[in-house]
């Protein structure tokens, strides 16, 4: 599944950007924290599982803390791993 095809949204209030898979909500959740976004959390039901899901927002939500200058702490270890295969975000690694 591309980006493309995929609709996310940002709800800063919540700290979650999300989407809608199939009717499945697929999100993922983080605090903001002195300009540091803290990633705490990717969920995607299995139901949906192995599409890209989970990749499409991560890569999303380091887009945005690039974009906004803010520095990325990721606890949930699906981001952790995601951006150990892309290292061209490890520059917003605290």
């Amino acid at each position: 599944m591309s980006d493309t095809t995929l609709v996310i949204e940002h709800n800063e209030a919540q700290g979650r950007f999300g989407t809608r898979v199939d009717g499945h909500a697929c999100v993922l959740d983080y605090q903001l924290r002195d300009n540091t976004m803290i990633i705490q959390h990717t969920g995607v039901p299995s139901a949906v599982g192995g599409r890209g899901i989970a990749a499409a927002l991560t890569r999303h939500a380091l887009d945005t803390a690039r974009q906004r200058g803010w520095r990325v702490l990721p606890l949930c270890s699906y981001a952790v791993a995601y951006i150990v295969r892309h290292p061209d975000y490890q520059d917003l690694v605290v």
